[in-house]
């Protein structure tokens, strides 16, 4: 069980006033969450102490080397990996996704079929249209109106022709939780790669990419409570055999293949105290028992808040929660609605006024917000709860959104 207080005694931000002595909540997270004191820390700290580029013979580039490369074990700990090997860095998640498809541009081949979801934020659809320049066919699976994909159809697209399925292991604007571990089986005995997108789901779910059998994911540490760096997971013997971008001073081999530039040392740093943070809260003898000890006390608790918010906002008479309910622990603490007389950006200013942190628009699920609808209203009002969130402050939300 979470220990609300003491886990808010970490994020120096929670105790932001407002000219009248009000507390801010957040439920921005979604967004990108706060973060710690220990991150804070670790970013001024390496700036103090080790601020150097990497791979030199002098103290500072030392532990530059030794951060960056206990950093790798930490996010092969988050993931479940093989290894360090297998996790390559990048500024964000987006530029990593579109880097890895035009390597993969050049592995495919004019009449391939490769599938993505009308679900998916556009950081996992957008980058695949590179494909379509070497005759790739992008085929999109629907999203039913219960804010659910239609795995009946997802099945039926799956053909001889697939070389890869790119799918969000949940949704960042209707808090959907994708069934990936069906479409991983549809996917067995098949000559396809399959890709999760993990940025929705990293900060609230254990993850362990070898049982999940996936090829690639990708995930960003701003939205677990880190600074902006993300990581792309490849299936060991997989990176070396694409063709990447690169120059050819730079290490040839996995995971740095696909890494371009100078990374961000100092947020790297940062990182690697979020994931100590998280583990903190677990139990263990290890570093990655720590973490699923931790996540199984955070989805809890962020479960419980969101089922609250939820059943709450559903029985407004002038709010639609859109996306699935909470019958099932299948669910992101991610609930959004619209309200039928304000539009989403409106409400927003609203919950504002009240020093509540909340996002309004589509958060670039444009296709989903789209195909129920939602597009002419402004998007969809999102809030999102994180572990630092208390019954206190989602009570609170609920008052302020029936006055509305």
């Amino acid at each position: 069980m979470i220990n609300s207080e003491k886990i808010r005694d970490n994020f120096p931000s929670l105790d932001r006033l407002d000219k009248k002595n009000n507390q801010i909540i957040y439920l921005d997270g979604p967004g990108g969450t706060q973060v710690p004191i220990q991150v804070i820390e670790g970013v001024s700290q390496y700036y103090i102490r080790s601020n150097a580029n990497t791979h030199g013979e002098f103290s500072t580039s030392k532990e530059t080397d030794f951060m960056m490369d206990g950093l790798r074990e930490r996010v092969s700990d988050l993931f479940g990996s093989e290894g360090p090997s297998t996790i390559s860095i990048g500024q964000n998640m987006t530029t990593l996704n579109y880097s890895l498809a035009r390597a993969l541009s050049r592995k495919f081949k004019e009449g391939d079929e490769v599938i993505i979801t009308e679900l998916d934020h556009e950081a996992n659809r957008g980058p695949w249209k590179v494909l379509e320049e070497v005759g790739v066919k992008l085929i999109e699976v629907e999203l039913l109106e219960t804010g659910v994909l239609d795995y009946v159809d997802f099945e039926n697209k799956i053909n001889d022709k697939t070389v890869m399925v790119c799918m969000g292991m949940s949704s960042n604007a209707l808090g959907t939780l994708n069934d990936f571990i069906k479409v991983g089986k549809y996917l067995e005995n098949k000559n396809c790669l399959f890709l999760l997108d993990a940025v929705h789901y990293a900060p609230h779910f254990s993850i362990n990419v070898q049982e999940l059998g996936c090829d690639f994911m990708l995930c960003s540490a701003y939205k677990f409570y880190g600074p902006h760096v993300s990581f792309l997971y490849s299936r060991p013997g997989l990176l070396e055999s694409l063709s990447t971008d690169r120059l050819i001073v730079q290490d040839q081999a996995a995971p740095y293949i696909i890494e371009t530039g100078t990374l961000n040392h100092a947020a790297c740093s940062g990182v690697a105290s979020a994931i100590d943070f998280i583990s903190s809260i677990g139990k263990g003898a290890s570093l990655r028992e720590k973490l699923e000890s931790a996540y199984q006390k955070i989805s809890s608790h962020e479960f419980e808040l969101a089922k609250h918010l939820y059943d709450s906002l559903k029985n407004l008479e002038k709010i639609t929660v859109v996306g699935p309910d909470f019958s099932s622990k299948k669910r992101t603490p991610t609930v959004s609605f619209v309200h039928s007389s304000f539009s989403a950006q409106e409400v927003c200013k609203k919950l504002a006024n009240k020093n509540i942190c909340a996002w309004d628009g589509h958060f670039y699920a444009l296709k989903a917000i789209q195909k129920l609808g939602l597009e002419s209203k402004g998007g969809v009002t999102r809030l999102g709860i994180s572990l630092y969130n208390t019954k206190q402050e989602i009570d609170r939300v609920i008052e302020v959104i029936k006055r509305i």
